[in-house]
């Protein structure tokens, strides 16, 4: 159905030409899911904007084929080949496309059923009311809530997944032939994650719809891909069926990513994430591209590139290792037909003894005083209607919640979108001021933060960061990265000279995984996942007690996943910073959390130690969050 030939991308940047996407084949059946995975960085959503004709102005197909078949008995088109206006009617109709990032996808001067009429009238013939209602429809169908109500609603007044689910409603409204969905359910918390696949493969089945499904989260490619297609640095270096995939990956890199997962970690040890990044694009490689980063490299593998090798079933390999007898490429640590599972550390050594102590330390701490103390925190919106936008009633977001914090512990905040997760993280760090009615307290040891005004708040703020769920609505576009990160050090820690910030920087830089050379480049220069990155590092530079997190992995491949995760662990046993986890990822609360606590409609419906709340729920909402979780399977082959 969509066939890209030796396809090849560059961008112009200041450091020279990058070669985004080099010499990229792939073929997708129709009615076929074809997952794309793969690092932060290394031509994921690239491939789909150029398939899409919607490259950024720097950036131009320098070579290769998009061909997309038509009816039967019809031609295939080559998308590369067509005018703008010709491209225009296949945007859409044919092929319509899910972006990464919701909140930059929707008008914000629009309401809701504004721009979900608007893409059913660019793609439909309906006009009018019946548009407008072939959207309620399909806000139905993805699971917004009073779906009447909040067609009237602007897009910043929902949340990020709610955005997300308005965004897959207005792609699926024009009921496309293919589907480019960019990492579709990062924003949406496990329920709703289930209905939304569930409705894809409905789809597949009614309409034949194919799939290319970039994604980062395993588990999701496990259960709906076919085929699956692994990207490094601008290439693919690996392609096979998912069970070949899953039971065997032949790839280090691949290898690397299964054993990064946090399902594949035992609690309190740290995860096994890949050292280093991905390599800059603008440099000339010698050989493997993934050679710097690979515990099983060889000597060739630094100087030859390697061939693309074809393996039984269709698997393909980018790589020597296969080429290999098996005893020899079994030698290094993998999964499968690579190798074993990656050895745990041994109990007892000094990282868990480290870990042992900050679990007693959090023991004691939860007897005395907690680090926060939230106290029957209530936060209300105004409903406005009519012409002059009159206040006629209130939302009533958060109800009365209650919960503690102790020093160096994590608190997992969980629940369906638009319970009121974040709407409360935003509240404790004093963010809803403005534009809601907030009653009850947080205490932070022991000085209530609704209370603060002035230098007093400022001061505070210096003890709470956030790390927002939207990294590129929360980042300035107008300043480079070096300037994002001292921004909060200049404003909230004046006493550092520049050379201190400089430093500061650059060691925040290393710490989540970004090289240095990004702090002179703009954020919308790097994908979702980079973007996070720089939105975490930002939160830690000041050395807060207690950090908001609001979904801080959720844009972020695997590996880089485990790097994050490891560092905040590290930090929290360096420096006993606490941390309230606002996630869906239930795989990560497991790892991460101490105590667990289940959010629905406003209210905390459950709360207690992690190990005990995940194997002993109490509630039935509880279960059915638990019991929606994507699991990654071992696909049969």
């Amino acid at each position: 159905m969509l066939k890209l030939d030796t396809l090849q991308v560059d961008l112009e940047a200041e450091a020279g030409v990058v070669r985004a996407i080099d010499g990229l084949t792939l073929a997708i059946e129709r009615g076929e899911t074809f997952a794309l995975v793969g690092e932060s960085g290394c031509g994921k959503s690239m491939t789909a904007l150029a398939l899409m004709r919607l490259l950024p102005d720097n950036g131009s197909v320098t070579g290769g084929d998009v061909l997309l078949q038509g009816d039967a008995g019809t031609p295939a088109v080559d998308l590369l080949g067509l005018s703008e206006r010709a491209m225009r009617r296949v945007r859409g109709r044919r092929i319509g496309m899910i972006f990464q990032e919701p909140g930059t996808s929707l008008n914000p001067v629009m309401r809701v059923f504004c721009n979900g009429a608007a893409a059913t009238e660019t793609y439909t013939p309906l006009r009018g009311a019946a548009a407008r209602a072939k959207a309620l429809q399909w806000l139905q169908r993805v699971g917004i809530p009073e779906p009447e109500r909040r067609m009237a609603d602007y897009p910043f007044r929902m949340s990020g997944g709610q955005k997300q689910r308005v965004m897959i409603a207005m792609t699926l409204a024009a009921e496309p032939d293919f589907l480019v969905a960019d990492e579709p359910t990062t924003a949406l918390d496990v329920t709703i994650q289930a209905q939304i696949l569930d409705l894809l493969r409905q789809l597949q089945r009614e309409q034949g719809l194919g799939l290319l499904l970039i994604t980062h989260d395993l588990a999701v490619v496990s259960q709906m891909a076919q085929r699956v297609a692994l990207m490094y640095a601008g290439q693919i270096v690996e392609v096979a069926s998912a069970a070949d995939f899953f039971n065997a990956p032949r790839h280090p890199y691949a290898q690397a990513l299964m054993r990064a997962l946090p399902e594949n970690a035992h609690r309190g040890q740290p995860l096994d994430a890949i050292a280093g990044t991905v390599p800059p694009l603008w440099q000339r490689f010698q050989g493997c591209r993934f050679a710097p980063r690979c515990a099983q490299a060889l000597p060739a593998c630094a100087s030859e590139v390697p061939p693309v090798q074809q393996l039984p079933g269709g698997h393909q390999v980018r790589c020597w290792l296969p080429m290999l007898p098996p005893a020899v490429a079994g030698a290094g640590v993998g999964l499968g037909a690579g190798g074993g599972a990656a050895p745990a550390p041994a109990p007892g050594g000094a990282e868990s003894a480290a870990l042992g102590t900050i679990d007693r330390s959090v023991a004691q701490a939860s007897s005395a005083r907690p680090l926060l103390d939230v106290q029957d925190l209530s936060v209300s919106f105004p409903i406005r209607s009519g012409l002059l936008q009159r206040v006629t009633g209130q939302f009533d977001a958060v109800r009365g919640v209650s919960f503690q914090v102790a020093a160096g512990e994590t608190l997992a905040l969980v629940g369906e979108s638009g319970c009121g997760k974040t709407t409360t993280g935003k509240a404790i760090v004093q963010l809803m001021r403005r534009t809601a009615q907030v009653q009850g307290r947080a205490l932070l040891d022991g000085q209530d933060l609704f209370s603060l005004q002035g230098a007093a708040l400022q001061a505070a703020r210096r003890q709470v960061q956030i790390i927002f769920q939207d990294p590129f609505a929360s980042l300035n576009p107008r300043l480079r990265v070096g300037e994002l990160l001292q921004e909060g050090l200049a404003a909230l820690l004046p006493e550092m000279d520049a050379s201190d910030r400089l430093q500061r920087v650059q060691t925040l830089a290393d710490q989540v995984g970004l090289r240095r050379d990004a702090l002179a480049r703009f954020p919308h220069e790097f994908s979702g996942g980079q973007r996070q990155r720089i939105a975490i590092a930002r939160a830690l530079a000041v050395q807060p007690k207690l950090i908001v997190c609001d979904e801080p992995t959720s844009a972020l491949d695997v590996s880089v996943q485990a790097q994050i995760l490891n560092l905040l662990r590290e930090l929290q046993r360096e420096l006993g910073v606490s941390y309230l986890f606002i996630t869906h990822n239930m795989a990560v609360v497991a790892y991460i959390a101490d105590r667990v606590a289940v959010m629905q409609r406003g209210r905390i419906e459950e709360q207690g130690p992690c190990d005990e709340l995940m194997r002993f729920p109490q509630r039935d909402y509880t279960r059915t969050l638990l019991a929606a979780v994507p699991k990654l399977v071992r696909v049969a082959a």
